[in-house]
Formats: structure tokens, C-alpha cells, sequence
């Protein structure tokens, strides 16, 4: 792990420490067998993943991972339903821009309070993740790190950090993403601002802890997240 907190189990993309013994990261396919025998090493212990069931497929060009995954917990905790209209019309071709973190509290608020739960029942350390590791686990971790109080400037850091790495991931993917490519600085630069600012917004009017708590996070499981996330108060 580097002093900014990026993870270097092998293999892995947009792997990120949030706070504590919990992490985010891309798709898991992407780690090797040694990349799993490093996280294991680091004491992760249980994987929640967010995506949808149609995206948790290996592609031809994952690594064979042996038996190194069998000692880690699947927690499976999609915070959407692809399907619902609304949401289906503003995230086309999916979640792809902190402007609608809003809309998928609102429609799936249970969605997210599992995700959080699971976090809550973990033994040891946790990885959470997506496909890029971008948006689905950086709505997550903002929550996450609103909930531990973190400063306005980690939270659109840790944002931004992810979105530049996927980017650059993007440059040498094969093969190419069907919906995103390689964005040079010019481009990428305003929608690191214009982004990473919703990403607080959202954050700070959700108020994360009153937010669980209406729907269905019990006290136990917050303090049981906060000492996940090395963190005694939220704030």
C-alpha cells in the first residue's frame, strides 16, 4: 500500500484502503492467485459485491485463481435494481456520475442499508467492490467515510483518486470497454471537479448515520462498522 492509500494486491484494479480493515476496489476477477493469498495476508476476510447477478461472470481473460478464493466470505449486496424504470432512465447505460447517488438512495435505501450490515457481520477485514470501483463502491465509501467523519477533502480525494485510475485502466484495456474510453487531462480534468463536488453534496445532505438508522441498521451495527473503519464517533 502506498502513502495514498492505493492497494497493490496483484492483479488488482482500483483497489483502495477506505479507513480501518475495510477496502474498495474493481471487479475481483481481476485478482490472481497471488493478489488473493496478498489480501489474505492483510487479513481480509469477507468480499461484498455490489454488482448486479448478470455482471458476476469471468471473462476469458481472468486469471485462474485456484483455490485462493475459497477462504474468503461472498457477500453478495447489489444497491440497485437495474430494472426499476426511474432509475433505469437516469443511469443509462448504468450508475455512472455521482448526480445520481440521490436517486439511487431514494429508490433502494434497503439495498444500501444491507451493504452496511454486511460490513456490521464481517469477521476481519472487508472488500468492497464493483465493476470499476469507481461510482457503486465510491457511494459506498463516501458514505462509509461520512459515517467515520472524514474530512470534505478525503471524501472528494478518495473520488477522484478512483476515477483516475479507472481512466487509466482504460488506456490499455483489451479488450475495450463498450461504454468508456481513455480520457486525456483536458477532459478529464473538469469532470474530476464537477464530480467529486456531487460526491459530497450527496454525502453530506444524506447524513449517512440518520440515513441507516431509518432503514433498518441497528446502533449495535453502526458501532460494529465504525470499529471496522477504526472510527469511535459518528459524527
Amino acid at each position: 500500500m502506498n502513502a495514498r492509500g492505493q492497494i497493490g494486491w496483484d492483479g488488482a484494479v482500483n483497489a483502495w484502503l477506505v479507513a480501518g480493515s475495510v477496502y474498495r476496489m474493481g471487479r475481483r476477477e481481476w485478482l490472481t492467485e497471488a493478489g488473493w493469498k496478498e489480501a489474505y495476508s492483510d487479513g481480509i476476510r469477507t468480499i461484498i459485491d455490489l454488482r448486479n447477478p448478470g455482471e458476476r461472470q469471468r471473462r476469458a481473460t481472468d486469471p485462474d485463481v485456484g483455490e485462493a478464493f475459497a477462504a474468503f466470505d461472498v457477500v453478495l449486496a447489489p444497491t440497485e435494481d437495474p430494472e426499476n424504470p426511474e432509475f433505469k432512465a437516469l443511469c443509462d447505460p448504468y450508475l455512472n456520475d455521482p448526480a445520481h447517488y440521490p436517486a439511487n438512495a431514494r429508490l433502494f435505501p434497503d439495498r444500501l442499508a444491507a451493504v452496511f450490515k454486511a460490513v456490521a457481520a464481517a469477521p476481519g477485514g472487508v472488500v468492497i467492490h464493483c465493476s470499476a470501483g469507481r461510482d457503486r463502491s465510491g457511494m459506498i465509501a463516501a458514505m462509509l467515510q461520512d459515517l467515520a467523519g472524514a474530512s470534505d477533502h478525503e471524501i472528494v480525494a478518495s473520488y477522484q483518486a478512483a476515477m483516475r485510475s479507472i481512466n487509466e485502466r482504460h488506456r490499455t484495456m483489451w479488450p475495450p470497454h463498450p461504454h468508456e474510453r481513455y480520457l486525456d487531462e483536458e477532459t478529464l480534468s473538469p469532470l474530476l471537479e464537477t464530480r467529486g463536488a456531487r460526491v459530497l453534496d450527496f454525502v453530506r445532505q444524506l447524513r449517512t448515520r440518520e440515513f441507516l438508522l431509518r432503514n433498518g441498521v441497528t446502533e449495535p451495527e453502526l458501532e460494529a462498522v465504525l470499529a471496522a473503519l477504526d472510527a469511535r464517533v459518528a459524527l
